[in-house]
């Protein structure tokens, strides 16, 4: 969803291009203190606002940025900018943000992929140790072989989603 702040009165045109171009719903606000008061209600993916606002109304401005949550902000000057222009802005921005999302979920992945595989070769190895502990009693060793093959289990999981470090295809915008 976008939400689209403007006074301007081609407000529905940029809307409907908006929604054409992308697919996402649009939102329109005739206000910054309209659009602070939808940005509390719903989260959207991008928050379009005409630089008139933010230049006409700082305190507003600074109480909308504040309820931004994720979206990203687009901020366009809709007296000059055409139709063309406003999509190729937003469509860019919200680009942006899908490309940044899928490296920071890589970069997390990677993490915690690095963690838990050290964590699961030191299971690994202090499981084979205590069972090569000489007169360890059957129904420990064969409690710890469970335990060993559980975590060789989780190893080969572990492996087989695997970070591969490829981006995921981005959703058309």
């Amino acid at each position: 969803m976008i939400l689209l702040v403007t006074t301007s009165e081609r407000a529905s045109e940029c809307a409907k291009a908006l929604n054409e171009a992308t697919g996402e719903g649009v939102a329109v606000a005739e206000s910054l203190p309209r659009a602070t008061a939808l940005l509390r209600a719903e989260d959207y993916r991008a928050v379009v606002v005409d630089q008139y606002l933010f230049e006409s109304e700082p305190h507003e401005t600074q109480t909308m940025l504040e309820h931004l949550g994720t979206a990203i902000l687009v901020q366009v000057n809709l007296a000059i900018s055409g139709m063309d222009r406003l999509v190729r802005e937003v469509r860019a921005a919200v680009q942006r943000r899908q490309r940044e999302e899928v490296r920071t979920r890589q970069a997390a992945l990677a993490k915690l992929h690095s963690e838990l595989n050290g964590t699961i070769t030191a299971l690994l190895l202090s499981s084979e140790l205590a069972l090569g502990t000489p007169d360890l009693r059957p129904a420990a060793a064969e409690k710890l072989q469970s335990i060993h093959e559980l975590v060789k289990k989780l190893r080969q999981q572990l492996e087989s989603a695997g970070v591969t470090g490829q981006p995921e295809p981005l959703a058309r915008v």
